[in-house]
């Protein structure tokens, strides 16, 4: 733990001089794409042209984009798809089915990303923020701070990425397509709810407006912003939510989780309940065992009584061994612990698996490798 720890921050991040990213094409609804084609003098028709070349074949390159005479396209490049990440570093784990990758932005603050392709399906984790404002105290992010939000274009360009490498044959297993995206990485998702509901939009959007992913397959993460939760529940798109709960009593989990002295257990609970039944979505409970800290059975037994006190049937559990962060005093639970949690939880009849912790030999814990760089 840092001597001093971080600071909770729920106000919207100040812009400074870091300033806002460019304009890019995704940013813009498809009217908004037809306008800026034509102000370059280009035919409107060329947005969807451009939205194809994006989207379907995923490439943002001039050079592919071979059905646009040579010189619109290196105008109608230039001026709508700037260059918002660059690679700066990236690691491997899983026989290379694990790629974790720090990207720098355009103003060098710094976000990451990790794909994960197993035998059955391709998924994304990605980042909402750069840093984090809500000082979880085992986060690595959390423990940066925050730097800004992300736009829309920039969270989006994280999948695009990772589903060209795909497509590309260049992770093992050769070429596939991206089939799950969550948001899970850095940052507070629904302290971004603006870009994080646009980038929605856009991942489930049919081609050539859009990705094409199916809502299902987007989860999109938060630590318990109540406002947020069931403004989301509105939305009438059914993705996946989960709730990072971490401990089901308030007086651990505003230690771990310091927006629960805003929001508690129980009304993050009852937020959540309430996204259950708009929706009709099985709500994620995610759980990261800790040590002597939050994995002792009887808060396992607590946490199974709240989620029945709820109702049956409308949550699924997802305990989390620890990934350590760098200079913390926590680490992951003994597995005989970690066996005994599940147990409990499965006794009350909450249906509970264990999140596989890929990555976890290659700093598997979000915001460690920009951590890493900054020092």
């Amino acid at each position: 733990m840092p001597a001093t720890p971080v600071r909770l921050d729920l106000s919207s991040p100040v812009r400074g001089p870091r300033g806002k990213p460019p304009r890019h094409f995704v940013d813009l609804t498809p009217d908004e794409r037809v306008a800026a084609v034509t102000a370059l003098g280009e035919k409107p028709f060329r947005a969807k042209q451009l939205a194809t070349h994006y989207f379907t074949h995923l490439t943002a390159d001039a050079d592919a984009m071979t059905d646009l005479p040579a010189a619109s396209r290196e105008k109608l490049v230039e001026d709508l798809f700037p260059p918002l990440l660059t690679k700066a570093r990236t690691q491997t784990a899983d026989g290379g089915t694990t790629v974790k990758t720090l990207w720098h932005l355009f103003d060098h603050a710094k976000v990451e990303s990790v794909l994960m392709r197993y035998s059955n399906r391709t998924t994304l984790c990605i980042s909402s923020q750069a840093g984090c404002g809500l000082a979880c105290a085992f986060c690595a992010t959390g423990q940066m701070g925050l730097t800004r939000n992300l736009s829309t274009a920039e969270i989006v360009e994280q999948v695009r990425e990772a589903a060209r490498s795909l497509q590309a044959g260049e992770v093992p297993g050769g070429p596939t397509r991206l089939s799950n995206v969550v948001f899970m990485g850095m940052g507070e998702p629904l302290a971004n709810y603006k870009a994080i509901m646009a980038t929605v939009r856009t991942l489930v959007a049919p081609a050539p407006e859009g990705l094409g992913l199916s809502a299902r397959n987007v989860t999109v993460s938060t630590v318990g912003m109540v406002p947020a939760m069931r403004k989301l529940a509105d939305e009438g798109i059914p993705v996946t939510l989960a709730l990072s709960l971490h401990a089901p009593d308030d007086e651990l989990r505003s230690e771990l989780v310091p927006v629960n002295t805003r929001w508690d257990v129980d009304e993050a609970l009852d937020a959540a309940r309430h996204y259950f039944d708009v929706t009709g979505r099985r709500v994620s409970i995610e759980y990261a065992l800790i040590r002597d800290v939050n994995d002792h059975a009887w808060r396992a037994d607590l946490l199974g009584e709240k989620l029945n006190a709820r109702g049956k049937g409308w949550v699924h559990c997802n305990p989390i061994p620890l990934n350590p962060v760098p200079n913390s005093r926590w680490t992951a639970s003994d597995p005989r612990v970690e066996q005994e949690f599940v147990a409990r939880l499965r006794a009350h009849g909450i249906p509970t698996t264990i999140r596989d912790t890929r990555g976890s030999d290659i700093d598997g814990a979000c915001g460690q490798l920009a951590a890493e760089e900054d020092e």
